[in-house]
């Protein structure tokens, strides 16, 4: 149970150290519901992955 739960820990973790504009950031702010952004996302999107 504790080695499922460090692995967890380490996934979020790792996901969570997505470089802003990268491709794989701008992937999964596609999947990510609009109203969950903030504004610091929005500005990201708009310069990194549409522009």
């Amino acid at each position: 149970m504790k080695k499922l739960a460090l692995l967890s820990l380490i996934s979020f973790v790792l996901i969570g150290c997505t470089e802003v504009g990268s491709e794989a950031w701008c992937e999964d702010m596609k999947e990510t519901p609009k109203g969950e952004w903030t504004l610091d996302d929005t500005k990201g999107f708009a310069k990194h992955c549409i522009l």
